[in-house]
């Protein structure tokens, strides 16, 4: 009964970040007239969640393994809630973009310590269905939150929306309660220089690519932040090398197969996260939806997630490749977003319909495997570090695709109607369909881009998991991932 319970209240941890996220952005245009403001500064809002989010990951699953994986998801809990409560009462958007930077750490906090409990609790047939049903609760969250945001926004106010995220959050927390406590055997002094040193250098990296819209990539602000990143980064992993209890245990990285699982989730990142961040603003902007009719158009892309990732995880239950179905997903993926450059101002619902549910179909089998055959290649001493290693890559990815999908989207737009009305079109407030169009080429450029990168990443991944003689053993407290 307590391991169906940790089960629960895990799963609401991934229903509630996913719907965090895509909620948002579909409140980004109604937030921006509230609170007069545009461009990156309210791109912040999103951004910042997944700045934070993806720096602490990591130091958040090994602290947990060392201090223990429930006390990390708790306060991880009582972060997000109070970071969404901050954020439903914010006076203006400075205060909005703190409470959701901070609102990020939490959500760290909460995606690292749940994977790492679900590791820990379930074993062999048991951990693939409880890590399928993970991917299918996160598929819901990014399902329903747009439209749950939309229906919040349209009814009672943005402002609402956060709060529900807070009220939300306060029930993760509750949940905990329910929880057992689970930590390494051996408890060694905390890496905390590393812990230092990887925080600096992942933020400074991240935040000098979102700001490179702003200031343009030659600006001695970007340059400079670049510098002190890649220092910072450089500096960890000598740090690591020395440590005898390193945050990061590098040895990890000479693991062929849990590297082939980590990049999928980056691909998968890739080819999903730009679209779903920023379409929803398009289609309010360019074919003037409200923001309820574009969180229902988003359900296109989002739904298959709701069966796809059980489905999934039964069918390597029942001895299907792994292999075979994430390369399967990230093609549909990259054929989703080459069938997407049809995009066009006025275009309708059943014209999207094709390639946001080809979309949707590849992310819903691709969420559902990537976590249990990643964790299943790793021993459960480390299985937090492992955790939030794979969730610290996937939010990198997702921050820097936000951030590269936004910077590139502004850099096209500023050559046709420079850098005031660039920032503004970008975030779908249009001056008349002339922008529109120019909106729309720009796009399809992206598309072509990540449908291609997101090909070639399929292949790549299908390399990595191809068998091989040399492939480190598996413990024998996992289950093996079939290739």
């Amino acid at each position: 009964m307590k391991n169906k319970l940790t089960l629960l209240f895990v799963l609401l941890g991934y229903l509630l970040l996913p719907m965090s996220m895509s909620g948002t952005t579909v409140a980004l245009p109604q937030i921006g007239t509230a609170l007069n403001t545009s461009g990156g500064a309210l791109q912040w809002v999103v951004t910042g969640y997944f700045l934070t989010a993806s720096s602490f990951m990591l130091v958040a699953g090994s602290t947990g393994d060392l201090l223990g994986r429930r006390r990390i998801y708790r306060l991880g809990a009582a972060t997000f809630a109070a970071g969404s409560l901050v954020a439903a009462l914010t006076p203006n958007i400075l205060v909005l973009d703190v409470a959701r930077t901070a609102t990020g750490a939490g959500a760290a906090g909460v995606m690292a310590g749940g994977g790492a409990i679900l590791a820990t609790t379930f074993s062999g047939a048991e951990r693939t269905k409880a890590f399928a049903a993970m991917g299918t609760t996160a598929g819901i969250g990014l399902a329903i939150g747009p439209t749950l945001a939309g229906w919040l926004v349209g009814t009672l106010g943005w402002r609402a929306t956060f709060g529900a995220f807070a009220a939300a959050g306060i029930l993760l927390l509750a949940g905990t309660f329910a929880m057992t406590e689970s930590r390494a055997e051996q408890r060694p002094r905390a890496d905390w220089l590393g812990a230092a040193t990887f925080i600096a250098g992942l933020a400074s990296a991240m935040f000098a690519i979102t700001q490179s819209s702003r200031a343009g990539w030659t600006s001695p602000l970007v340059l400079g932040l670049l510098v002190a990143g890649a220092g910072f980064l450089t500096a960890f992993a000598v740090v690591e090398r020395r440590s005898a209890h390193p945050v990061l245990d590098l040895s990890l990285l000479r693991n062929r197969p849990f590297v082939g699982w980590v990049l999928a989730g980056v691909v998968m990142v890739l080819g999903f996260g730009g679209m779903t961040s920023f379409l929803p603003t398009y289609l309010q902007g360019a074919n003037g939806l409200s923001a309820r009719d574009s969180g229902l158009i988003m359900l296109m892309s989002t739904a298959p997630m709701l069966v796809l990732p059980l489905l999934g995880g039964r069918l390597v239950n029942r001895g299907t490749s792994p292999r075979l179905l994430i390369v399967t997903g990230l093609l549909l993926i990259s054929a989703g977003n080459a069938w997407l450059t049809g995009l066009h101002p006025g275009i309708g619902a059943w014209q999207l319909l094709g390639p946001l549910l080809t979309i949707g179909i590849g992310v819903g089998l691709a969420s559902g495997l990537i976590d249990a055959q990643a964790m299943n290649q790793v021993d459960q001493s480390r299985a937090g570090m492992a955790a939030g290693l794979l969730n610290t890559v996937r939010g990198g990815s997702q921050t820097l695709v936000l951030a590269l999908f936004g910077s590139i989207l502004i850099s096209l737009l500023t050559g046709q109607i420079g850098a005031e009305q660039a920032g503004r079109v970008a975030t779908g407030k249009l001056a008349g369909p002339e922008q529109a169009v120019l909106l729309t080429e720009s796009w399809q450029v992206l598309l072509w881009s990540i449908a291609a990168l997101t090909a070639l990443g399929a292949l790549a991944v299908a390399t990595l998991l191809a068998p091989s003689r040399k492939t480190e053993p598996v413990p024998a407290s996992s289950v093996p991932a079939a290739a």
